[in-house]
């Protein structure tokens, strides 16, 4: 099974459980503008594992997260109605994993393995 260059999941950090259901897109940047290269949805453990191509080129990509719907299904206010994360890849490096760490009124993330 191949797995994406990009892989993602988010943990709700006030229920203390993954995020399931959250639509996830990727983009790329061409110069000035954005356009989008992979969308998917976190499964039941909070992950996207397909998300995108095996490799990427070298360049700046950007995972956009619709947290507004995830809070919404949840009944639940939330300060972010999106989170938009933007980061550099080096087509030399075999894998990025870029979690979420997610709450109505807060988020963090990281470069994970």
């Amino acid at each position: 099974m191949s797995v994406s260059h990009i892989t993602t999941h988010i943990l709700d950090t006030a229920l203390g459980k993954p995020a399931a259901g959250v639509a996830v897109e990727l983009y790329a940047r061409d110069g000035e503008a954005w356009f989008q290269i992979a969308s998917g949805t976190t499964d039941a453990d909070g992950r996207v594992k397909d998300l995108g191509p095996e490799k990427l080129q070298s360049g700046t990509y950007q995972l956009r997260f619709d947290t507004q719907a995830y809070f919404a299904g949840i009944k639940t206010d939330t300060f972010f109605p999106e989170v938009s994360l933007t980061f550099a890849v080096q087509a030399s490096q075999e894998h990025y994993h870029v979690p979420l760490l997610l709450s109505p009124f807060a988020y963090s993330t990281y470069r994970g393995s």
